[in-house]
């Protein structure tokens, strides 16, 4: 009968000793798929939801998101989208858990030069709004005229004025790591606020 016990318990601390190599590798697992999601899959698994961005700026930005690609997100507010780079947020809240690699490699490859140089074509009117330091934040506002590889050329008009050279009060070179957001209308004909 000693001999018996003697087994029973050899055979549970077994079982208990697998069970908890078990738990630690799931464990070690799970940390290690946490460590390989991406910001970006997260923000794709976060779409359609109402989120918040805090922008390094110092302001925040709300609305539905509509779009993550590998460099910024926008956002759909009331009247207006919102283009906000990775590098401007500081914080976000309103994420779902859940990540979305992307299945494009052609998406992959399309950055924030792409995304802008799409409303150069489209010869948008924005509201440009860029980081200030301790001054805060800047809004400018006018039409993208060129796109380079880290900067914008910005055609600054008057509010609700059309780009045309009589309009021109300066044009303002920005480099992507100023930009905090890029708002535009949503719909042609809307005033941009903001």
């Amino acid at each position: 009968m000693r001999w018996d016990a003697l087994f029973d318990d050899l055979e549970t601390q077994m079982a208990a000793g697998a069970r908890l190599d078990l738990d630690a590798d799931v464990a070690e697992r799970t940390r290690a798929e946490a460590a390989a999601v991406e910001l970006a899959d997260r923000l794709r698994g976060s779409l359609g939801l109402l989120i918040v961005v805090q922008l390094a700026s110092g302001s925040t930005v709300e609305g539905t998101l509509s779009h993550a690609g590998s460099q910024a997100l926008v956002l759909d507010e009331p009247l207006h989208q919102v283009l906000v780079p990775y590098a401007a947020a500081v914080r976000y809240r309103g994420l779902s858990r859940v990540a979305v690699p992307e299945p494009s490699r052609v998406r992959q490859r399309l950055g924030l030069a792409s995304a802008l140089r799409g409303l150069a074509r489209d010869r948008a009117a924005l509201a440009v709004l860029l980081t200030g330091g301790s001054a805060g934040e800047t809004v400018l506002r006018g039409v993208i005229d060129r796109v380079g590889r880290d900067h914008l050329d910005l055609a600054v008009t008057g509010d609700g004025e059309d780009r045309r050279t009589a309009n021109v009060r300066q044009v303002a070179t920005i480099p992507f790591g100023a930009l905090a957001g890029i708002r535009s209308a949503r719909t042609p004909g809307y005033e941009l606020q903001g």
